[in-house]
């Protein structure tokens, strides 16, 4: 380790001199030194950990037609285990600091394996099926060399759901004439999993009850403000109404949909439609009376909540935002997407007393 990255400060600065545009990576790395630094002053040896795993072991770019794929990975033993994003404001700074987390994330499973990130600026948001599929092909054949089920295992993140994973394991299994487990995500029919569509969002919501429990309280009748619309939000919300909490809000990239007296079961299901045929959180506006859009804006500021789950991408909360909340008397943040707050955000949580579940 060199001289200036014997403290946190030093590494810091030495990964700002290196990566200075890359805003999304450095607050990643920021959040991690911040949160670790006891141990480094107890044990300063793993600050050079922490100095390799911020260097990515390899970065693959290709592209094709207009499109620019971005791959990033960080490996540190056998097979990697990381996550694909279509999205038009991946860039490599979201790439890395997504995968930088992955490795904690994979850590935790105690299992051999690496973690790291990839994605794309393709936007399947109004494509049709074919386009869809066009593009996944045409990805999975620059891809297919680099996966593997003993080497690289991808996953969907936002804009990879069932419908891109199986058109990429179909080409996948088009060039390779194999049928291994080399995707994660895929339906039931050709090797998915049981309820791992629903981890995530359960997940996020049996942590916030455990916390509940801890502080002697109950989920059951809890306004719980909720982001996004995708796979983690939606069984979120799916869990959270069993348990007899009171769903306010969902959204998507193009605004917020608040129900003040909570979404009925009913209610829910006309949205999970909605996200089946592909559609906009807006559209379910028009099957509800007492539903409020905010187009463009997320749910933090309109509705009042005892329990918020930011559900949808990085930087979602803001300061001002956050401020709202506390204000409003939300009592708990548990982060169901990746980074969702910022630091501004966090500091105001925790100076505030709400209590703050972090995704990492």
């Amino acid at each position: 380790m060199s001289h200036e990255s014997k403290t946190a400060e030093g590494l810091l600065s030495k990964v700002k001199q290196r990566d200075p545009n890359q805003c999304e990576f450095i607050e990643a790395v920021q959040e991690v030194l911040d949160s670790l630094s006891p141990l480094f002053e107890k044990y300063p040896k793993y600050l050079s950990v922490v100095e390799t795993i911020c260097e990515p072991e390899r970065v693959i770019q290709f592209r094709f037609g207009k499109k620019k794929i971005i791959r990033f990975e960080l490996k540190k033993k056998n097979v990697y285990v990381y996550v694909y994003r279509f999205h038009p404001s991946v860039n490599l700074s979201i790439i890395k600091f997504l995968g930088f987390e992955q490795i904690f994330k994979n850590a935790l499973t105690g299992l051999p394996m690496g973690g790291g990130k990839g994605g794309s600026d393709f936007d399947p948001k109004g494509k049709s099926d074919g386009e869809v599929l066009r593009f996944c092909q045409s990805f999975t054949t620059e891809l297919a060399r680099y996966i593997g089920a003993d080497t690289d295992v991808p996953a969907g993140d936002i804009g990879v759901g069932g419908r891109e994973v199986g058109f990429m394991f179909g080409q996948w299994k088009r060039l390779t004439s194999l049928h291994t487990g080399v995707l994660t995500g895929k339906g039931l029919l050709w090797g998915g999993s049981n309820i791992r569509p629903e981890a995530t969002g359960y997940g996020l919501v049996y942590i916030v009850d455990i916390a509940l429990k801890h502080h002697k309280d109950e989920i059951k009748g809890k306004r719980i403000a909720i982001s996004g619309k995708g796979n983690v939000a939606e069984f979120a919300a799916e869990r959270a109404l069993q348990l007899g909490a009171i769903v306010v809000s969902l959204s998507d990239s193009d605004g917020s949909v608040i129900e003040e007296k909570g979404f009925t079961f009913e209610q829910f299901t006309e949205v999970r439609k909605i996200e089946a045929r592909r559609g906009r959180i807006k559209d379910y506006v028009k099957l509800s009376k007492t539903a409020k859009y905010y187009e463009h804006d997320r749910p933090w500021k309109h509705v009042k909540c005892d329990i918020a789950l930011p559900c949808a991408t990085q930087n979602e909360v803001n300061k001002s935002e956050a401020e709202t909340l506390v204000k409003n008397g939300c009592k708990y943040v548990a982060e169901g997407a990746n980074m969702p707050s910022d630091p501004e955000a966090i500091a105001v949580f925790k100076k505030g007393c709400t209590f703050f579940i972090p995704a990492k």
